[in-house]
């Protein structure tokens, strides 16, 4: 129960990583607040205790602190923030278009931006040290063909997260990224059928090590971008 008492909140909640990360910060103790995009689900028995927030366009300045100041007033404030709400497009520059540079900037470097700026003012002097982990992608150091945009819009998150590492290191917040290579999704296994799942990374791992760097235990770690790749 290492994190027993904290206020988690968690972008891009109820997607397959989003859930995992949820269900590992209960299992540990936290109360979690999960937000997404998308509608919360009708049928919620998989976030348990965890209270639901829909509907949020994160990459939104105005509705992410709308978002958090919510979760703030509704919890008592906030511990930690997971910064997951993202996406994926696979497109050659070549046969691509502007619009998806555009758009993977806005669903994975904006919404991670905006959130992270909302919840500052409840992460900067907490009394147990403030908390922010985003997920970045292994691709963001070597992008494959088809990747360029997706890969540089983790980059913005790699950059972001040393950034704002250095920003509040002398004011008790850590900010650290994950690098994941694929991870085994539904829809990564429609997209990829005949592949090895097996060599690839699961939420519950992903979520374990989040859980970690949420925790005390993880007071000296900030501006570390860490490789999760399965053995792809």
């Amino acid at each position: 129960m290492e994190l027993k008492g904290k206020i988690v909140a968690v972008t891009g909640a109820f997607g397959s990583l989003g859930m995992a990360v949820v269900q590992a910060a209960l299992a540990a103790g936290a109360r979690v607040a999960a937000l997404d995009r998308a509608p919360a689900p009708a049928k919620a028995d998989a976030f348990a205790t965890a209270s639901l927030y829909g509907g949020i366009d994160l990459a939104d300045p105005v509705a992410a602190k709308t978002a958090i100041d919510k979760v703030a007033a509704d919890f008592g404030g906030i511990d930690a923030l997971v910064n997951i709400a993202g996406s994926f497009r696979w497109e050659t520059l070549a046969g691509g278009t502007l619009e998806t540079w555009d758009f993977l900037y806005q669903v994975n470097v904006r919404t991670a931006v905006s959130a992270s700026r909302a919840a500052l003012p409840y992460l900067v002097g907490n009394s147990g040290g403030g908390r922010i982990v985003n997920i970045g992608a292994a691709g963001a150091i070597k992008a494959a063909a088809g990747m360029g945009a997706y890969a540089a819009s983790k980059a913005g998150v790699a950059k972001l997260t040393e950034a704002l590492a250095e920003e509040l290191k002398d004011q008790g917040v850590t900010v650290n990224a994950l690098l994941p290579s694929i991870i085994d999704t539904a829809p990564n296994r429609a997209d990829m059928p005949d592949a090895d799942y097996s060599r690839w990374v699961q939420p519950a791992q992903l979520a374990d090590i989040i859980s970690f760097l949420l925790s005390d235990r993880a007071q000296a770690i900030t501006g570390a971008l860490i490789p999760v790749v399965g053995r792809v």
